[in-house]
């Protein structure tokens, strides 16, 4: 898949789409006022909420939106498969990961994160308020259905009719079933293990680490999820760089299995 993490001296700052991706998920519009208070020239704005998920599925907090709605999102956006489209959130953060996988499964070819995020562009970048509204594009969308597992694909996994290892990237103790503070029902997804997304933070940055290396190998099928997709984007978009090339992103996630499946509790490794 390429490398998805790039430093700032890495990025042709020139000729290139900046897609600001900064949102907070206890204030659903501070993204947005972050990003007209100041953002890249010429960046456009990628709300989490409003173009990255189906607010009005059951399928989970963050559901997956279907292919119409993420074909004139970012047409609607302006975006072309000819781009070379740079994003960022607030720095080690898991929006600029989920905006990245939506790109990607769509099949935009030549999309990259900024590791260190709007802070670390900022210091070679002088930010403006001045929003550009650029006009909508048409595209033959080549769709990357090879990286999104949808439930009833995570179901096989689980009666080991697929081999496969899930990996919930939730903090251990919701993964253990000792707390849930945000869904009705506590644990994980039966036979899944465990690797805490904000082990991947570093300095305002993501990467990898030999515990996340150990966890699972280069040649696993390896399907990541968290709570409602989130928090499992970073996980992906990290193994991506790393060069694992047989993942896939759960993006209805736990919030998605328990409508439907049971749960464990526990731990395995």
């Amino acid at each position: 898949m390429g490398k998805v993490f790039k430093s700032v001296e890495e990025i042709q700052l020139d000729g290139v789409r900046f897609v600001d991706a900064r949102f907070d998920l206890q204030k659903k519009e501070a993204g947005y006022k972050i990003f007209e208070e100041g953002h890249v020239p010429g960046a456009i704005y990628i709300d989490l909420e409003q173009d990255l998920s189906d607010m009005g599925s059951s399928d989970g907090r963050h559901p997956m939106p279907n292919k119409e709605k993420l074909s004139a999102v970012f047409q609607g956006l302006g975006l072309s498969y000819e781009d070379q489209i740079v994003v960022y959130d607030q720095g080690a953060a898991p929006f600029a990961s989920r905006a990245w996988w939506m790109l990607t499964y769509a099949g935009f070819p030549n999309v990259v994160i900024v590791n260190g995020g709007a802070p670390a562009l900022e210091e070679k970048i002088s930010f403006t308020k001045d929003i550009i509204k650029y006009p909508p594009t048409s595209i033959e969308f080549v769709w990357r259905d090879e990286l999104y597992a949808p439930r009833e694909a995570v179901k096989a996994i689980v009666d080991r009719e697929v081999e496969a290892t899930l990996l919930d990237a939730r903090a251990a103790a919701r993964y253990r079933g000792e707390t849930e503070p945000l869904d009705l029902v506590a644990g994980h997804i039966p036979t899944a293990k465990n690797f805490d997304w904000e082990q991947l933070k570093s300095d305002g940055r993501l990467q990898a680490n030999d515990v996340l290396r150990s966890k699972v190998a280069r040649d696993e099928h390896v399907v990541v999820y968290c709570g409602s997709g989130v928090t499992a984007s970073p996980l992906y978009a990290v193994l991506a760089d790393e060069g694992y090339e047989n993942i896939q992103l759960y993006v209805g996630s736990f919030s998605d299995w328990i409508t439907q499946y049971d749960v464990e509790k526990g731990t395995n490794e």
